[in-house]
């Protein structure tokens, strides 16, 4: 199961600042291991949702690749991913991870998924 949401860190006043796009991974059935947090912060050449130059859930690189955490095959490729990358969903604690490393190998994934022939 996976629920996306929009966040803003706290500058040391407590007032929101950066957005951040989470997508959050919770391993079924319930109770059998830690959830996996995904986190897309906004920086330099990125775009999270926020504003009206992208939909809510957009994220991506200004000159390349882009996700929507929408669709079910940009999640599952982001899973896949942070399984390459080391996380276990039995661990029982809950994970954050920078999404901005796993994305393009993600958008690789689920291109490739789309032509498996590579044609």
């Amino acid at each position: 199961m996976w629920t996306m949401r929009h966040a803003h860190r706290k500058d040391e006043t407590g007032r929101g600042v950066g957005c951040r796009q989470i997508l959050t991974l919770t391993p079924q059935p319930a109770g059998t291991g830690g959830s996996l947090r995904i986190v897309f912060p906004e920086g330099p050449g990125r775009y999270v949702p926020g504003g009206g130059y992208s939909g809510s859930g957009d994220v991506g690189f200004i000159s390349g690749s882009d996700l929507n955490l929408h669709e079910p095959g940009a999640v599952r490729a982001l899973l896949e991913v942070a399984l390459i990358h080391g996380w276990r969903p039995k661990e029982r604690r809950p994970v954050e991870i920078d999404g901005w490393p796993l994305l393009d190998a993600a958008v690789a994934m689920r291109a490739n998924a789309a032509d498996p022939e590579g044609t």
